[in-house]
């Protein structure tokens, strides 16, 4: 049984339960709404602007290196691609499962839970709420690319000798970390565990 069957709504921040029909949450202050309707319109808002960072963020090169002799771009794949011939295989391996499979992962994952509240799934609310679980704790180390590339920034800096900068797919690639993670975010768990959402329920 949910709170929501039960007669009682809980608040989203600090997880305390009130009765339905309560505004506000005593003990956080927080608002305090059974469902939110508009949930699904800004997990797909969010996910789609994460989407359309991550495109140029695998296009434009990542790394930019500057030396006397040479001036190479890499992108992400480029600059694993780059690793591996030079034998980190374990660097990148990092790299791609970190820049590549897991934001990949994270938009079929977060698209995969909009539509199954939408239109219903054969997988049990309890194994979805787990799979959202997973992208929630795994979102924070898509960014380890951009880490990267900032720690090489800051350490690789000999004058005119060599440096290296960061390139435009860096600012593009966090933009596409931060827009997932807020889509994830937006969306309601409790949905989850109802009935699949009609057209008029996510309308307003």
């Amino acid at each position: 049984m949910t709170a929501r069957a039960a007669g009682l709504v809980a608040c989203r921040h600090c997880a305390r339960v009130w009765p339905a029909g309560t505004v506000q949450c005593e003990r956080c202050g927080s608002h305090l709404q059974s469902r939110d309707t508009h949930s699904l319109q800004k997990v797909w808002a969010l996910w789609l602007a994460g989407l359309i960072c991550y495109v140029p963020a695998n296009i434009y090169p990542m790394l930019v290196t500057q030396t006397l002799l040479q001036h190479s771009e890499s992108t992400i794949v480029g600059g694993a691609v780059e690793l591996l011939q030079h034998g980190s295989f374990g660097v990148a391996g990092i790299i791609l499962v970190a820049s590549v499979l897991i934001p990949v992962g994270k938009f079929m994952a977060i698209a995969y839970l909009a539509i199954s509240v939408r239109r219903g799934t054969k997988m049990s609310s309890g194994r979805r709420h787990h799979l959202y679980e997973v992208v929630e704790f795994i979102g924070r180390w898509s960014m380890i690319d951009v880490f990267v590339v900032a720690i090489l920034s800051s350490l690789v800096q000999l004058s005119v000798v060599a440096s290296i900068h960061p390139g435009p797919a860096a600012l593009t690639f966090a933009l596409s970390v931060v827009f997932t993670m807020l889509s994830a975010q937006s969306f309601d768990t409790r949905l989850i565990w109802d009935e699949p959402l009609q057209e008029s329920d996510t309308t307003g």
